[in-house]
């Protein structure tokens, strides 16, 4: 049996949701396509399909399969189109990860002029807060928010954004600015859950000292957007990044504070999988994202 013959038909029995309209895109009978399904069913040990003469569905087994074999169809076609060209055409589904927010204000925008440039690549884009597994999870590409950058994937820096303190202006008229990071400690600070350093909020000064202070939270949040509505409404003090609270600062919503102290800075990553070659769809995105982010990002401009 060709296997990847089989997993060929198989897809496209699920794309087309019909034995002979599998049969007709792929030129052959209904005949020879169920004759593979069955073969492909006997080698694996378990039903795909549940077929009927008005319904087809997938079973469990066919369910799991048909994720994994849909990548590996598009990557064989994507290895033929290589192979057979000297132009590498960037083509089929790109699953993208990316933070909930970074992924609304900085990503959507820019996915349009993506599928322009590209109509041959579909755009599957999942925004999630959580760090996902991008090899388990059968993402191509994610981007993070990160300081340390990734230690198990491959990854390429996009962009830099600056971590800020600050409180909206009716919180200091009513309880003053911090002086130094330790008067944090007598303030209402909204804390962000995913944060390595929890309400620890590690500061350095100009000269690089360290001046950590742990703060008292009266509320956190896996969100940066839920804190930072609370800091609009005048709760309490956060940090965040420019890339969420950029326009704020610039509006005079928010105030920066603690002038003399910085916030470690964080780093924009697309992080794929370690490989030797990487396919063309994931390479075109990213060069694209690069390309957005170069010099100043959108969220530092004046």
């Amino acid at each position: 049996m060709d296997r990847l013959r089989a997993l060929e038909v198989f897809v496209e029995v699920v794309r087309k949701n019909g034995f002979a309209r599998a049969a007709d895109a792929l030129e052959t009978s209904p005949a020879n396509i169920t004759r593979i399904i069955a073969d492909l069913e006997t080698h694996l040990g378990t039903r795909l399909l549940n077929r009927s003469s008005r319904k087809m569905s997938l079973t469990e087994s066919g369910e799991g399969l048909y994720g994994r074999a849909k990548v590996i169809v598009e990557d064989m076609a994507e290895i033929e189109a290589i192979a057979s060209s000297s132009a590498m055409q960037p083509r089929g589904l790109l699953r993208i990860n990316a933070p909930l927010t970074f992924g609304v204000l900085h990503l959507a925008p820019l996915w349009p002029k993506f599928m322009a440039l590209y109509p041959e690549v579909e755009l599957e884009v999942a925004l999630v807060d959580r760090v996902v597994d991008i090899v388990e999870e059968g993402y191509d590409l994610a981007i993070r928010i990160s300081r340390s950058g990734s230690a198990s994937h491959a990854a390429r820096k996009l962009a830099t954004s600056r971590n800020i303190c600050c409180a909206a202006p009716a919180y200091i008229a009513q309880h003053g600015a911090p002086l130094v990071p330790a008067d944090l400690a007598t303030h209402n600070c909204i804390g962000y859950s995913y944060a390595a350093s929890a309400d620890e909020w590690r500061f350095a000064d100009a000269a690089g000292q360290a001046h950590p202070v742990t703060v008292r939270c009266s509320m956190h949040a896996n969100n940066g957007d839920t804190a930072r509505a609370a800091a609009l409404a005048g709760a309490g003090i956060i940090w965040q990044p420019t890339f969420l609270i950029g326009a704020d600062l610039r509006a005079g919503r928010l105030v920066p504070l603690l002038p003399g102290f910085h916030l470690p800075d964080i780093d924009v990553l697309a992080v794929y999988p370690s490989r030797r070659h990487l396919s063309a769809k994931v390479r075109v995105m990213i060069d694209f994202l690069a390309a957005q982010f170069q010099d100043t990002p959108p969220w530092d401009l004046n």
